[in-house]
């Protein structure tokens, strides 16, 4: 019983199904797809076939396709914090940085051949991926990664993390995979002391 005055008890929120945290993941994978291939314009229903679940089922999770997109790109980035952190955890477990940094460099820059295509529907259909807090965790592994490259003497002195978005920024992601795998062996030796000069 409540006495007059007291705060009522809050009701801890329920966790969802397992069904549902499967349906929204295949959503969102389809979504990247067919976003990737048809562009913004790709219709609800054929994501919701691309995904295998029914059509209201994908509005239930995402009411409109603004949603549903910014779902996908803030996926998106937690996955990339995921991948940073995972390869400092490596690092801190004795791989080198400079190795993990620089598999992390290209594995994201395959991952952002769908990421461009569905950033580019976002800024069409006025998405916003909702708070930083993925970014940051990201930005924050990757900026350990090259601390821990620099102190081995692996990793140039002046790289930031600054550096490695401008490299994602400029892969040629709308390239096929053997002309983005030449442009990772490119850039690579401007990372790693390994492929610098002497004074240069």
């Amino acid at each position: 019983m409540q006495v007059e005055g007291q705060t009522p008890p809050v009701t801890p929120a329920r966790a969802p199904r397992a069904d549902a945290v499967r349906n929204r993941k295949k959503i969102l994978a389809a979504a990247g797809e067919q976003i990737t291939a048809h562009g913004p314009e790709v219709g609800m229903d054929e994501i919701a076939a691309a995904a295998g679940v029914a059509v209201g089922t994908l509005y239930r999770h995402f009411p409109t396709k603004t949603d549903l997109v910014a779902a996908v790109v803030a996926a998106y980035v937690a996955r990339v914090a995921d991948d940073a952190e995972t390869a400092l955890g490596r690092v801190e477990a004795g791989a080198h940085a400079v190795d993990e940094l620089t598999g992390f460099l290209g594995r994201i820059v395959e991952a952002s051949v769908t990421d461009r295509a569905v950033k580019a529907a976002a800024q069409t259909l006025g998405a916003e991926p909702g708070d930083r807090a993925d970014e940051d965790r990201a930005g924050a592994a990757v900026a350990a990664l090259i601390r821990a490259g620099q102190a081995d003497g692996d990793i140039h002195p002046d790289v930031t993390v600054n550096d490695i978005y401008l490299l994602f920024s400029t892969a040629p992601t709308d390239q096929p995979p053997a002309a983005r795998a030449r442009w990772l062996a490119l850039v690579t030796p401007g990372l790693t002391t390994r492929g610098r000069q002497a004074g240069n």
